[in-house]
């Protein structure tokens, strides 16, 4: 018989954030999408996207959106890492 006693673990639950949401919602909703992996970036992609797309008649969001989504990866990536870096 053994006399050792086990310990309890804990579990430390993080909550993530997705990269498939945050591309998939910036792609649909262009800037607003974006306020799920970042609001500042969101706010700055809305003031530089409304411009562009008056200026472009439309055609700038084949460009604006691609930056958004990209963005919003690398905003959810280091809201990530900073969750993990936590503990």
């Amino acid at each position: 018989m053994s006399t050792e006693t086990t310990r309890p673990t804990a579990t430390i639950l993080i909550k993530q954030k997705s990269t498939g949401i945050a591309l998939l919602l910036s792609f649909l909703f262009g800037p607003l999408g974006m306020l799920y992996a970042t609001v500042m970036g969101g706010f700055i992609m809305f003031l530089f996207t409304i411009p562009v797309v008056l200026f472009t008649g439309g055609l700038g969001l084949l460009l604006t959106i691609p930056l958004g989504m990209v963005w919003s990866a690398f905003a959810v990536s280091s809201h990530n890492n900073k969750q993990l870096a936590r503990f």
